[in-house]
């Protein structure tokens, strides 16, 4: 059975939404204008391409990672792996011919069904909605959380509020760094 880790960038109070500039928000490019960048910090990225052996995402995170991540060099691992867009809108057409193999994954199910799969982690990035849905249906095993000393208010949350059973995590790993950010390292316990 294969891991599914979600990996964030994530506010104090939660919020995910334009970490890096993605324009139509009011505090987009808080992880980096609001937060002095500390390399270390970052480490557990790299160490998360070269662990994982497939990259998740929404349809959202798709459209915005496709045009730009093929050609940086910092992203160069993730080319070579397989990619699964969850998503029931996007079509064929619309999947990028650069980026190696991408296959399209229409349901939880087929989430669920490709975690029963051979293979090494899968890594999700970004995706706020399609989290809250694995999470609920509780298809994630591991969290990667790098939190930033920041209180954003309004945006997309990470988690979701529907009204469940608690989640019971357990911290397996955790940094805290001159810049006020933090690195914690969840996982599910089941």
């Amino acid at each position: 059975m294969r891991n599914l880790i979600s990996t964030a960038f994530v506010s104090l109070d939660g919020v995910v939404e334009a970490p890096g500039g993605e324009p139509g928000y009011r505090n987009s490019g808080w992880t980096f204008k609001d937060v002095e960048f500390l390399p270390e910090a970052y480490e557990i990225k790299g160490k998360e391409q070269q662990e994982a052996t497939a990259l998740m995402m929404g349809r959202v995170s798709y459209e915005a990672f496709s045009p730009v991540w093929p050609a940086m060099e910092e992203f160069t691992d993730y080319k070579a792996m397989p990619k699964y867009v969850v998503s029931t809108t996007l079509g064929e057409d619309g999947l990028v011919s650069n980026w190696g193999e991408i296959t399209l994954l229409r349901s939880l199910d087929e989430v669920a069904a490709l975690k029963e799969t051979e293979g090494g982690p899968i890594i999700v990035h970004g995706s706020a909605a399609l989290n809250r849905s694995l999470s609920d249906a509780g298809l994630i095993d591991r969290y990667h959380l790098l939190v930033f000393p920041l209180l954003l208010g309004a945006g997309k949350r990470l988690f979701s509020d529907t009204d469940k059973d608690a989640q019971k995590l357990k911290l397996v790993e955790h940094e805290a760094y001159a810049n006020g950010m933090q690195k914690n390292v969840f996982d599910v316990v089941r």
